[in-house]
């Protein structure tokens, strides 16, 4: 009998000392547990911050997709008026040289005494296209400020009228 209580008392130490292992372990699991559960919510939190991260990009990018779409269509609208402007002001300059070149041929006959009508009227026709050809200048001319007014407007109050409907009335060449 006396091994019964001597292994009796063997085990009760054991189990003792295999509670206070688990007392010793429980705080220092409970502490990891704590530790994981502490590290996936900041995972969480990164993972949210970077997708809303990710989300500015794409707006970021997005934007300036459409301000370079925007500088483009504007790059393309002065350049076309800028091609229209100089086929003006080439035909103005055309019309200038006939015009100076058929006033020196009447200064020429006037000064020679001899008043030809053909060269009065080729004078006078010419003068009369450069005159055309000064209001189309002008017309273009206004025509880009009237643009560039209506787009100004239409920047600052979306529902104002647009320009384009009075920039052709009157137009008669």
């Amino acid at each position: 009998m006396n091994d019964i209580s001597e292994l009796e008392t063997r085990i009760t130490t054991a189990l003792e000392r295999i509670s206070k292992g688990i007392a010793v372990l429980s705080p220092q699991a409970t502490g990891a547990d704590e530790d994981v559960a502490r590290l996936t919510a900041e995972l969480e939190d990164e993972r949210t911050t970077n997708s809303q991260l990710a989300e500015r990009v794409k707006a970021v990018q997005q934007s300036r997709a459409e301000e370079v779409d925007r500088l483009r269509n504007e790059l393309d609208r002065l350049t076309a008026q800028l091609a229209a402007d100089e086929a003006v002001m080439a035909q103005l300059r055309q019309v200038n040289a006939e015009l100076r070149a058929n006033n020196d041929a009447l200064r020429e006959a006037v000064g020679s005494g001899v008043a030809d009508a053909d060269l009065v009227n080729a004078a006078m026709a010419t003068e009369l296209e450069g005159l055309r050809v000064a209001q189309a200048a002008d017309r273009a001319e206004l025509e880009a400020v009237l643009g560039e007014l209506g787009k100004l407007i239409a920047e600052n109050d979306p529902n104002a009228p647009t320009a384009g409907g009075t920039e052709k009335e009157g137009t008669d060449a």
